[in-house]
């Protein structure tokens, strides 16, 4: 059975020529429908009468919410563009079209990519990583074919509810391996209450993540416009500042948070976001068309880091939300796997050695090892929040900050030896 077709390539001068020769020839493809703008392309791949649509860069209104839509719909998608214009070609790839082919392609070229698509064949041609830093330091190891574009690492900072630290590990960790002297990008993806602006003093009513993710989701985002949305606090550190208010959570569309992480790869050596808790599939809820998704933004970074830090709490109560935490997530993203931080350990609330018990609890519970332990230091962190400044601004010699620079150090593979971490030395990786 021949393939079902629709095009969206209205204006072209090669639109007529190309139709009639997938029609004619026996490539197994039959348009069954010449759409004339974006609205009436959504429409049509709503009725299940299609399996492939053929976009030009030039389609008007074309954004990334458009081929989420259409992929949803069960139609695949592939782009066409003008011969030589890599601008266009790029466009078409932040907005999620992943097979772009110069419109003078064979006819059978792009039939080939059509069916391809339908079929789910990985698509060629991506940028391939640095080899040398296709190996995360921590969590599950990325092959180069996979890493998207740039070379940067992609490390997500993820934990239960209930204020286990998230955004003070994800603060500390960009801000020392800044200082460690890679290129830093921290990035504020929190949906419900991200504060990463207010711990840092930035003003918290900049476009940040939501700008970043406006112009991905119109595919115009490039490394110039990441680094005009993003403050820089200090040499080798930027910002990405996130939401100001909670309810504009439907500005940071999955597919548009995905994008910005793939430019991010190319401005920075590594990439800290601050993640947010909750992992429900809102796509449970009963809609009558494609609906945004709050916990969508979560999801993506957290399938598309190299590395994620579970940040768990240190008292028995944190500990139980982080064993149900991790075995959601094992449910909804079985891929991923965590690397354990245990998040303001003190005496108190574990009785005898409190790293020893915690340990092993959380490996009897989850069968997975607590890789690092960070102290409480109460006195430091509020110091650091009421100044607005980090950790090794206020508080150098604390030993909160010794371990968040030994953590920060195994992540970028430093190669001198960090005090207060012991353990074997690594070569560093460039970034």
């Amino acid at each position: 059975m021949a393939l079902q077709v629709f095009t969206a390539v209205t204006g072209a001068a090669w639109e007529s020529a190309l139709v009639g020769a997938l029609d004619r020839a026996d490539h197994g493809v039959t348009v069954v429908r010449r759409c004339v703008d974006v609205s009436e392309l959504l429409a049509v791949a709503a009725t299940g009468t299609g399996q492939a649509a053929l976009l030009s860069a030039e389609l008007r209104r074309l954004d990334g919410d458009a081929v989420a839509r259409l992929e949803a719909a069960g139609v695949a998608v592939v782009g066409l563009v003008e011969p030589g214009d890599e601008r266009a070609a790029d466009r078409l790839r932040q907005l999620g079209v992943r097979r772009v082919l110069p419109a003078d392609a064979e006819p059978e070229a792009i039939a080939s990519a059509l069916r391809e698509a339908v079929a789910g064949v990985p698509a060629q041609g991506r940028d391939v990583a640095d080899p040398r830093a296709a190996l995360p330091a921590l969590g599950r190891p990325v092959e180069p074919e996979e890493r998207p574009y740039g070379r940067g690492r992609v490390v997500a900072v993820w934990g239960p509810t209930g204020a286990p630290g998230r955004t003070t590990v994800a603060v500390g960790v960009a801000d020392e391996a800044a200082r460690l002297g890679v290129s830093t990008l921290l990035v504020d993806a929190d949906v419900y209450g991200g504060v990463v602006a207010q711990m840092l003093g930035l003003l918290d009513e900049s476009p940040g993540l939501a700008g970043a993710a406006r112009l991905a989701g119109s595919g115009t985002l490039d490394s110039a416009g990441l680094v005009r949305l993003a403050w820089s606090v200090r040499p080798h550190l930027r910002v990405l500042t996130g939401l100001a208010r909670a309810d504009r959570w439907p500005e940071l569309r999955p597919r548009a948070v995905t994008a910005v992480l793939d430019e991010a790869r190319r401005l920075a050596g590594v990439t800290v976001v601050d993640c947010s808790f909750s992992l429900e599939d809102d796509e449970e809820l009963s809609f009558d068309t494609a609906a945004p998704r709050r916990n969508g933004a979560t999801l993506a970074v957290l399938e598309g880091a190299d590395t994620v830090l579970c940040v768990s709490g240190a008292d028995p109560v944190a500990l139980q939300r982080s064993i149900r935490a991790l075995g959601e997530l094992r449910e909804v993203l079985p891929e991923v796997e965590p690397v354990l931080v245990v998040n303001q350990v003190r005496r108190g609330p574990v009785p005898g050695d409190a790293r020893a018990e915690i340990a092993s609890a959380l490996e009897r519970f989850t069968g997975r090892e607590a890789r690092f332990f960070l102290p409480a230091d109460r006195r430091a962190t509020d110091a650091a929040l009421a100044a607005g400044r980090t950790l090794s601004e206020v508080a150098a010699t604390s030993p909160l900050r010794v371990a968040l620079r030994a953590l920060a150090a195994e992540l970028v593979e430093v190669a001198e030896p960090v005090a207060g971490r012991r353990g074997r030395r690594r070569d560093r990786v460039a970034g």
